[in-house]
């Protein structure tokens, strides 16, 4: 056999991302290296691919009733979703911060997360809920005293996972165009009763859910063990297919109020909020995993007489695959850095932008990724297919690009500190890049204008969102990367001198020192 890139395994995940290990010094968590480059170690072994590829085959089972006609509703899952959840559970990237609240708790967690989503996206998800239910659950002293103890352990059997259920099949995002009802008890719990179009993760032991009381909608704590949730199938979906999406139904769920009665959304959000920065970290680390696999290929495939990565067509499509990925990296550990501060004004507004944007990213960079393996990345060994059908889902998941885009706007006027906190981060970078510049104040005016011309501001949302993105994108890349980097993002996403797809960067870009940078491998 000639001419075949040999396996990138066994690679320290961790330790070939330059710019991931960079961003986790810069962001306060210099004190979780080990932990990431441990968890770096087993994310680029051959037994964590054979698990990813093994429970990507054999996918999740629905037995709704066992053999004598009981309700059981078991989800069966491959050993290998178990082994993969595990070492999520056990390195606690499900909990840290809130087992060891000490600073960069967060950005600590937020690169594990990012380093092991890059093994399989399908198990990140009850890892994330779990996460990110802790902030919400809070708002019921007695319940979180309950289960914070269980949700935070770092033992999958001992401890617990959480879920969400809030979406309906005739509102979708509109959750307010709920029909699920809570009717209060004498005992002050609530039975629940109804139906959701998406319950993520349904093994999980609790779960938050949104119904209607006589006082508007409403979240509750809900258990999976109660005899009326029903699950009613699992969902045949694009992509994370080693994790099981369900329909389910309430008969009388027994449920408890988790912040005040009529404020469900305002109360859920606090996990929300959570599960949308692991979208963009999520997003991220997909980026990262097409481009180390992109330029590994690269470097040991030949073709017209030289290895593809020393060709000039091959070497500007792995590096603008590289830059977006540093953007990325760097934008998603800054903002992980905003959950271990008090600037809570820019982590609200921050996250939204650039869960908007970098999830819209990913879908074309993995097809880019992939299309730099050729036929090779066409085929499922390569693990191409899967980032491809994967990519879309963060975009999608905790609202979707108009939803994302129209609560960038909203927030605008209901939280007015948020937009003048995200400016004042991004002008960090003031007088350091002409096209940076330039593109700021084209923002700024933009929505100065939006006073005059309100009804205009909805079609403009996504435009805004995105140039205020690629804004604190090129801010932090000025700041903190090398000059090739940062010089050709700025005049291919700025300054009007890169082409509609990837691979079109302008001339004059140090493409060989973007790319050696971007897989730090001795291979």
């Amino acid at each position: 056999m000639t001419n075949q890139a040999p396996p990138i395994m066994p690679y320290n995940v961790f330790e070939a991302d330059v710019a991931l290990r960079e961003a986790i010094e810069r962001e306060g968590a210099g004190w979780g290296v080990d932990r990431l480059r441990d968890i770096g170690a087993l994310a680029g072994s051959p037994e964590a691919l054979e698990h990813s590829e093994r429970c990507e085959r054999n996918q999740p089972l629905l037995r709704t009733h066992d053999r004598y006609g009981h309700r059981v509703d078991q989800v069966e899952l491959d050993p290998s979703w178990h082994w993969l959840l595990r070492q999520a559970v056990e390195r606690e990237v499900h909990s840290l911060p809130w087992r060891d609240p000490q600073p960069g708790a967060h950005t600590v967690r937020a690169g594990l997360m990012y380093v092991w989503s890059q093994v399989n996206a399908g198990v990140m998800c009850p890892v994330s809920m779990t996460y990110s239910v802790i902030p919400a659950l809070r708002q019921n002293k007695e319940a979180a005293a309950e289960w914070e103890p269980r949700l935070v352990k770092p033992d999958l059997e001992a401890g617990a996972l959480a879920g969400m259920a809030m979406t309906e099949k005739q509102g979708g995002s509109d959750v307010r165009a709920n029909t699920t009802r809570a009717e209060r008890g004498s005992d002050g719990t609530y039975e629940i009763t109804g139906h959701k179009w998406f319950c993520s993760y349904p093994p999980c032991d609790v779960f938050l859910t949104l119904a209607q009381t006589s006082e508007g909608l409403s979240c509750f704590l809900i258990e999976r063990r109660d005899p009326g949730f029903r699950i009613q199938r699992l969902k045949d979906k694009l992509g994370t297919r080693s994790l099981p999406s369900s329909e389910v139904e309430f008969h009388g769920v027994r449920g408890r109020l988790v912040g005040e009665e009529g404020r469900g959304v305002p109360a859920i959000l606090r996990m929300v909020n959570h599960t949308r920065l692991d979208c963009l970290i999520g997003s991220a680390a997909g980026m990262r995993w097409g481009t180390a696999q992109a330029v590994h290929h690269a470097r040991h495939r030949s073709a017209f007489g030289a290895p593809l990565a020393e060709q000039p067509a091959m070497r500007n499509v792995l590096a603008d695959l590289a830059i977006e990925s540093e953007a990325a990296t760097a934008t998603a550990m800054r903002v992980a850095r905003a959950y271990d501060s008090d600037d809570g004004p820019f982590r609200r507004f921050a996250t939204a932008v650039s869960k908007y944007w970098v999830c819209k990213r990913a879908p074309a960079h993995a097809g880019e990724a992939l299309e730099c393996l050729g036929g090779n990345g066409y085929v499922e060994e390569s693990g191409l297919p899967r980032l491809f059908r994967d990519s879309p889902l963060n975009s999608i998941w905790e609202g979707s690009g108009n939803v994302a885009a129209l609560d960038v706007l909203r927030a605008m006027v209901t939280e007015p500190e948020g937009l003048p906190s995200f400016l004042a981060e991004v002008e960090q970078a003031a007088g350091a890049n002409a096209h940076l510049d330039s593109h700021l104040a084209a923002v700024k005016d933009r929505i100065a204008g939006f006073e005059s011309s309100p009804d205009d501001t909805q079609w403009q949302a996504r435009r805004t969102v995105e140039d205020l993105a690629l804004a604190l994108q090129a801010s932090l890349l000025v700041r903190h990367s090398p000059a090739a980097v940062s010089d050709a993002f700025c005049a291919a996403r700025l300054g009007g001198e890169g082409g509609r797809a990837l691979g079109t960067l302008p001339p004059g870009v140090d493409a060989r020192a973007i790319v050696d940078r971007g897989l730090a491998t001795t291979r």
